[in-house]
């Protein structure tokens, strides 16, 4: 039995402690700082526990030797600390940042990994899923043209003016609205600003906006440089978002008040299990000498798994990390160092017991 260590036991690593339990395959130790947000988790899942600051490295180390695998479903900034740890300890890691300059670190960490070690961050839903289904799209082009990648976390019922729900990490949210975008145009890899960029678009009868969001491409730009023409990654929000956020963080400068933007939007905006997570890639280029694209797109809806009912955001992003762990575990990946999302093939993701969540109810 496979034993992971889950550092965080809020709403995503509760979810990825209640997947893996349930598997019946993983023995699950879930460590956070907070002794009232595991208490909580506790009392509706056994699994062992332990209080755990990611400052403490002498704790981390002595926690993390007898573990297979950590994952790290804390907010990006403690990430680095937990990774130096697992290197030492001998043990894997996984994590869900959107963060480019964790990522980054995590990978020059990845180069001195024992074999059989290895250092997958960005394994959620975007940076993560999305990712594995765009790398998978492109293949069989003679010549790749363009890739669009947009992913909404989105509420089925919004009831306020910024028609969104606190659905995942405020920390998270507040980075990829901030922090600056990777991109390929015309060949090369370049930076735009975040919230810029907004189109519309329609699916199902229902209109969407998207803007350009960082992080959510993970590693494709370096991957595919030289080979595609277009490359991007946009948050998908219902109309009339963007502009209310750019009016917080911009005009209002509340990108520069992190903290207290953070303190707005916990305590203005709720949280919602009833949610809809949307996928949406597209990919065009030459193949068999004739222009073509293909397209994907699907959407996940929140649902009762295991007697618990979790939302779309809490499922897909848990799910995508489960999956690549078990894949991890019967040796599908990279079995050493650092790992891409697109080093994952999407059948085998698409046929693990995790990765089948991704598929309508």
């Amino acid at each position: 039995m496979n034993k992971v260590l889950i550092f965080g036991a809020g709403k995503v690593g509760g979810t990825i402690a209640h997947l893996l339990h349930h598997s019946g395959d993983y023995e699950v130790t879930v460590a956070d700082r907070d002794t009232d947000t595991l208490d909580r988790l506790l009392a509706r899942l056994p699994v062992h526990s332990i209080s755990l600051e990611a400052s403490d490295h002498t704790a981390m180390l002595e926690a993390f030797r007898n573990v297979d695998a950590v994952v790290s479903a804390g907010p990006y900034f403690v990430n680095t600390n937990i990774a130096v740890a697992a290197l030492e300890a001998g043990c894997s890691y996984f994590d869900l940042t959107e963060d480019r300059e964790t990522t980054a670190a995590i990978r020059a960490l990845a180069h001195n990994a024992k074999l059989g070690q290895i250092f997958m961050p960005q394994c959620g839903l975007a940076p993560g899923y999305i990712g594995i289904l765009a790398a998978h799209l492109a293949e069989g082009f003679e010549s790749l043209h363009e890739i669009k990648m947009r992913v909404g976390a989105l509420p089925k019922y919004p009831t306020n003016k910024l028609l969104y729900n606190l659905t995942w990490s405020t920390d998270g949210v507040i980075n990829e609205y901030i922090n600056p975008c990777e991109a390929v145009q015309s060949g090369k890899t370049i930076e735009l600003e975040a919230l810029e960029g907004l189109e519309t678009f329609s699916l199902d009868g229902i209109t969407y906006e998207a803007f350009n969001t960082s992080g959510g491409l993970g590693t494709l730009c370096e991957t595919l440089e030289g080979r595609i023409q277009h490359l991007d990654y946009k948050s998908v929000r219902y109309p009339g978002h963007r502009d209310l956020m750019q009016f917080l963080l911009k005009d209002l400068r509340l990108s520069e008040r992190r903290e207290l933007l953070k303190d707005i939007l916990e305590n203005a905006l709720p949280i919602t299990k009833q949610d809809v997570v949307l996928v949406f890639c597209t990919a065009s280029g030459v193949r068999d000498g004739q222009f073509e694209v293909v397209t994907d797109t699907r959407k996940v809806y929140d649902r009762v798994v295991h007697g618990v009912r979790l939302s779309a955001i809490q499922l897909t992003t848990a799910a995508s990390l489960c999956a690549v762990l078990d894949l991890h575990a019967s040796g599908v990946l990279p079995s050493s160092g650092f790992v891409r999302q697109e080093d994952v093939p999407l059948e085998p993701f698409a046929l693990n017991r995790f990765g089948q969540y991704y598929e309508p109810a």
